[in-house]
């Protein structure tokens, strides 16, 4: 059972990680601001979401799991209220 928990925890990360990637490929290569916004915003969030589901089942308690999925809230909140208000003002500056 730990070998299928290690594996199901290996291809969680690793897809995040693609993900991650895949987010500043978009940064990188898109071509005005909103779209490198939108790129990144909504890669990153599904990288750090597959990351701590990787994560969770090595989590040691229920308390440390918890944990995780608060930082993960907290960095969904953060990331879209930024992205929101990046866009407002690039949107106000034309």
């Amino acid at each position: 059972m730990n070998v299928l928990l290690d594996l199901f925890s290996v291809i969680a990360i690793c897809f995040g990680t693609f993900f991650f990637l895949a987010g500043t490929a978009g940064l990188l290569r898109f071509p005005d601001a909103l779209s490198r916004l939108h790129a990144l915003t909504k890669a990153d969030n599904l990288g750090v979401g597959l990351i701590v589901l990787g994560l969770l089942p090595h989590a040691g308690s229920l308390l440390a799991a918890l944990k995780l999925v608060a930082i993960w809230a907290l960095i969904q909140l953060a990331g879209a209220t930024s992205a929101q208000l990046i866009a407002r003002a690039i949107r106000r500056s034309g």
